[in-house]
């Protein structure tokens, strides 16, 4: 066996993904120990699965692997995460599948069409004033403002608040803090839930607030937990947005291909979704034993599947580290499967569609601004700051 490029456990490091090292680790154990038992750390112990037809197995086996323990690696000293059971992430059918149910309308390919106008309208005045500056952050100025304004729009929260609502999660990203801790936002959720009890709309907080699962309401708690949630997701929509343009960038043929021919844009869309999987990981816990490739994983263990390392397998997809928008078939797990698979999925390719649609349309030229800042995270991977320059048609 062949030495790894680093220890599996340096994937535990957020300085490993921000340099891009992480996918040599995921190389190796993909050939050599695609089911590897990590012992405790700062986190606790878990197994890493790294090849693309486990990942996909375990996310459809609910039965077997539970989200309700929690769905991302968290540091042992925070404990288990408050909302196991309680939001739309860390629940197991046949509860998941009700709370999905209250939510699953707003996010349907028909309702994210409908939004379709707002979304370029919105991404057309970011890149105007973009363009008008001669120079911005794709990451601060565009990617984030514009993912946040979409969930606000499901939401139901006025445009008047999405700027301050911004700077709120903003904040809390980079803070790597839960949105509930920011008294700002606390306070938003607690006066959107009174004035949504007292004067219902049609938007996705009131369905939630007036909704019933299992015959009963959804306590406060559950409401502000599932809306944190929702919100909170869409890190992971402004990094896809960002990761994609940086992709663009270090790929310029691909850019003019998809210039030339914008029924492309479809594929171009998959194929940045896969490429930034901007989901590092997800956890399960085994709700009894299993064996997956001669390895026996116990009830009350936790399995962590890198999805970064699903999106290169070699068995799957052929020239994996090669960008190609026009890569068929691309059945990428960048937005999970199975019953948890990715409720915002529309959302995220129309805002990527809006954006990188109006660029087409109205820039000249995008080039490098600056150097590129990675996020240092084993949760969430991408660009942290992505300056640019832009030049109008």
């Amino acid at each position: 066996m062949t030495e790894a490029p680093a220890p599996p456990r340096r994937l535990l490091d957020g300085a490993l993904h921000a340099s891009g090292g992480a996918h040599a680790v995921w190389t190796w154990m993909r050939a050599h120990a695609p089911v590897h038992h990590q012992p405790p750390t700062e986190y606790p112990a878990f197994w890493s699965l790294t090849r693309y037809e486990d990942i996909r197995a375990v996310y459809r086996d609910t039965g077997t692997f539970s989200s309700e323990r929690g769905v991302l690696l968290r540091p042992c000293r925070l404990g288990e995460d408050p909302g196991g059971g309680l939001t739309l992430a860390l629940t197991d059918p046949p509860r998941h599948r009700r709370i999905r149910a209250l939510m699953a309308g707003f996010f349907g390919v028909r309702a994210v069409r409908g939004l379709g106008g707002a979304l370029q309208t919105t991404a057309r005045r970011l890149v105007a004033e973009a363009v008008e500056r001669g120079s911005c952050d794709v990451a601060q100025d565009i990617a984030g403002r514009l993912s946040l304004s979409a969930i606000c729009r499901i939401m139901g929260f006025p445009e008047a608040d999405h700027e301050r609502l911004y700077r709120w999660t903003n904040e809390v990203f980079h803070a790597h803090t839960s949105l509930v801790a920011h008294p700002g936002l606390l306070e938003y959720f607690s006066e959107r839930l009174a004035r949504s009890l007292k004067e219902p709309g049609d938007d996705l907080v009131s369905a939630l607030v007036h909704g019933t699962v299992d015959g009963a309401p959804l306590t406060e708690q559950e409401l502000i937990l599932n809306w944190e949630n929702l919100i909170g997701a869409t890190e992971n929509g402004r990094l896809a947005l960002i990761g994609g343009m940086l992709a663009f960038l270090e790929h310029p043929g691909e850019w003019e291909r998809l210039r030339r021919d914008r029924g492309l844009m479809p594929g171009a869309l998959e194929e940045v979704l896969r490429w930034t999987s901007s989901a590092t990981h997800s956890m399960r816990t085994a709700t009894r034993p299993h064996t997956i490739r001669g390895r026996r994983i116990e009830a009350g263990e936790r399995v962590v599947l890198w999805l970064p390392s699903a999106n290169r397998d070699e068995s799957v997809f052929r020239d994996p580290f090669r960008f190609d928008i026009s890569r068929s078939p691309n059945r990428h797990l960048a937005l999970a499967a199975g019953p948890h698979h990715c409720i915002g999925g529309p959302l995220a390719r129309a805002g990527m569609s809006a954006l990188f649609g109006e660029l087409l349309d109205t820039v000249r030229a995008i080039e490098p601004g600056g150097p590129v800042v990675r996020l240092r995270s084993v949760a969430v991977g991408g660009p942290e700051s992505l300056p640019v320059r832009m030049t109008a048609r």
